[in-house]
């Protein structure tokens, strides 16, 4: 949704967000209450075939010179460090006893950190240094079930505090600021669970005063570095955005002020505010009215008056550098294929062309001190892990740190290949390809035959697929595989336009935009055209039953994991506080509350096609997920069972929207490899230990996958 997105805190709300592949996240997942889960379909009353006999699957292929999944899914050495705004300590993401904590060591010599929480279960994925130097802050959840808590670690104390303590509530970290550094500003939900009120939170004691109550049935907020309300958005009738100044002088007495902005439902998700700069006079907003791609623009905020900062004529500006002090942008990018900076601020060019050269890959500057004369960066690219370094502004030089995990040095990764791809009526589908190192020799993403390949389909669908250092890719590609992500219409970063495209378009175009993508492979002879899979999580895991219902011949097999079967339950169940977000989901997906848009629904849902399944499929699901609940899978694994059609359906019971315990990855992955061996031929890496520690379940089709059943803990 077009939530305001604040320089240094993100928050992204979407309905399907999609299973990370990558380590590195900045992504704060929106909280989810999941109400009770849908009555399972009735199968139809046709009496089912009679059970063909099955044969067990053949042993695959063993090979041991593959790259361990250990190594691809198991936890990073470090991710996600910072500097504390001092500039003076270090901080990172490291297992502690295999669970990732913060760890916080002096910043010149990070191998002296040592752990500041002890979680024991579930990683921590998102944390913030507190402006007072002192204070380390996360979220976390329970199982996955996105009901995020704030902590606050007291550095010299060594003591947490749940500055949330309030069961069933989802609380969002609104804001930090330098101006209030013994305070944060939060979200919480407990009053009526639809909507967030804002509170100031002290960090030492806990204490919280009601500085919003959203009465208005806002959907989010752009505040200041004073912890004041300047926007509270809503969204309208037509799905829109309605931005109110609650400051500003209503017409009529105990009147709502009139709307600052509006946005119409078409700019809605390319159209929101960036956040103000630290004298809260400049508002930064990305804007697609009257244009096609989002720009950024600096806005006056009193008098409205707009200046144009970076644009792109194919791409939405996305990605942000601030200065840590006054909040002004000082250059931002648009992303096509890999991200274009342009410089805003000519004070820090220099610095940005010398970190340009520390290597092939996609440089981030991953935090700066107040004073700015020290940051924190990486360099990410395509085939080798993250490194991480240290830059001393005034010196003008650079100290390498540490990479994200020291054993995939000198693996042998593949590189990613950005391309374009013509859709049937002319989009163009910016595509990412990994190929296994060996079949490409000259490095041009031109393999030496076709290849048996994996589609690997993004969730959101509102978002998007990125060039960079990619597990899955890597792990897929390390089989033997070639495999492709698309950005089909209705990903994001591509233009309102292109976006908008995919109303309406949940198995339709945006299907037949990932079919064009397998005949390009198949035609540039990248892919073998009878041994193609499709995978994918959330949205993509939608993908995948649209891909072997609706098109049954197309695919060889599919993986879904967390995957919507019924779009009518789905919209059933959506959480209580993103009923404000109604409006817009019906349109770009069909209303539910009509009879044109309840058809479309039915028509555009897999489990209205199950029948149609003729090639193997393989679910994986959190019992825990509040936005595919675990009845979406239930119900289409039952109705599939009700017509003898076989699936493997696992499960697992500590887990939510993905499967964040590295116990749980690595032993679905185990099965997911085998799997896809059976069906494309690939070699694959033994199950070994590769259960042990995971909850995994499976209620159905155990049989289905060599070696599985053998491998499960006994009872």
């Amino acid at each position: 949704m077009a939530l305001a997105k604040k320089i240094g805190l993100s928050f992204v709300l979407s309905l399907l967000v999609g299973v990370a592949a990558c380590a590195e996240t900045t992504e704060f997942p929106p909280p989810v209450t999941p109400p009770p889960p849908p009555p399972a379909r009735t199968a139809d009353a046709t009496p089912p075939p009679a059970a063909a006999a099955v044969k067990g699957p053949a042993a695959p292929r063993v090979d041991s010179s593959l790259i361990a999944r250990d190594v691809l899914f198991g936890n990073p050495d470090r991710s996600s460090p910072m500097l504390s705004h001092d500039g003076k300590q270090i901080s990172f993401l490291a297992p502690m006893d295999g669970v990732m904590n913060v760890w916080v060591g002096p910043a010149e010599d990070p191998s002296k950190a040592k752990p500041v929480t002890s979680e024991k279960v579930r990683a921590i994925r998102q944390y913030f240094w507190a402006y007072t130097n002192d204070h380390a802050l996360y979220v976390q959840d329970k199982g996955g079930d996105e009901n995020w808590h704030l902590y606050a670690v007291d550095l010299k104390k060594g003591e947490t505090k749940d500055l949330t303590p309030i069961d069933g509530i989802a609380a969002r970290l609104e804001g930090t600021s330098q101006k209030i550094p013994g305070e944060v500003l939060v979200g919480i939900n407990d009053r009526d669970k639809k909507v967030h009120d804002l509170y100031r939170i002290d960090i030492k004691t806990g204490e919280r005063k009601l500085v919003f109550k959203n009465e208005g049935n806002y959907a989010g907020f752009v505040t200041d570095d004073d912890f004041k309300v300047r926007l509270a958005m809503r969204k309208g009738p037509d799905g829109g955005d309605v931005f109110i100044d609650p400051t500003a002088k209503p017409k009529e007495k105990g009147k709502e002020p009139e709307p600052y902005m509006t946005v119409p439902f078409e700019d809605a998700e390319t159209t929101n505010p960036v956040g103000f700069d630290a004298a809260g006079k400049t508002l930064y907003m990305l804007d697609s009215r009257g244009r096609n791609t989002a720009a950024l623009f600096e806005l006056d905020f009193a008098t409205k008056k707009a200046k144009l900062l970076v644009e792109d004529a194919k791409a939405d500006v996305q990605r942000f550098i601030g200065h840590p002090k006054t909040g002004k942008v000082q250059a931002a990018a648009a992303v096509f294929d890999k991200p274009t900076w342009q410089t805003i601020d000519k004070s820090i060019q220099p610095d940005l062309e010398l970190l340009s050269k520390l290597g092939e890959g996609d440089v981030i500057i991953r935090s700066r001190s107040l004073d700015d004369k020290r940051w924190l960066v990486a360099l990410v690219p395509s085939d080798g892990p993250v490194k991480y370094y240290r830059y001393d502004r005034d010196k003008k030089k650079t100290e390498f740190l540490f990479t994200n995990l020291k054993a995939l040095e000198g693996k042998p990764l593949a590189k990613m290949h950005p391309v374009v791809i013509k859709s049937r009526d002319g989009l163009d589908l910016v595509s990412y390809l990994t190929l296994p190192k060996a079949s490409d020799p000259e490095v041009d993403g031109r393999p030496d035959k076709p290849l048996p390949m994996v589609l690997l389909v993004h969730g959101g669908p509102w978002a998007r697929d990125s060039w960079g250092l990619n597990s899955t890719h890597q792990w897929l590609a390390n089989r033997g595989y070639a495999v492709l992500s698309v950005n089909y219409r209705g990903s994001t970063g591509f233009g309102k336009k292109f976006l908008n495209a995919g109303n309406n378009e949940w198995a339709g175009k945006m299907h037949d935009d990932l079919i064009d993508a397998v005949k390009w492979a198949v035609d540039t002879k990248v892919a073998d055209g009878a041994k193609v899979a499709i995978m994918g999580g959330s949205y993509g895991g939608y993908a995948t039953l649209v891909g072997l219902t609706f098109t049954p011949d197309q695919f060889a097999c599919g993986v879904d994991i967390v995957g919507p079967s019924n779009l009518k339950t789905l919209l059933a169940t959506i959480p209580p506080y993103w009923a404000p977000m109604v409006a817009t989901f019906h349109k770009r997906m069909g209303d539910p509350g009509t009879p044109e848009g309840s058809k479309l629904l039915e028509d555009r849902s897999p489990l209205s096609h199950v029948d149609k399944i003729k090639k193997p499929l393989l679910i994986g699901q959190g019992a825990n997920d509040p936005r595919v609940k675990q009845a979406e899978s239930d119900q289409i694994v039952k109705a599939m069972q009700a017509k003898n059609i076989p699936v493997t359906y696992v499960l697992y019971p500590d887990e939510g929207h993905g499967f964040a315990r590295p116990e749980n990855r690595m032993s679905f992955n185990a099965v997911a490899e085998t799997f896809l061996a059976q069906c494309l031929g690939g070699p694959v890496e033994p199950v070994g230990d590769d259960f042990k520690g995971s909850s995994l379940q499976v209620p159905a089709g155990v049989e289905q996958v060599y070696g599985i059943s053998e491998a499960l803990p006994k009872k």
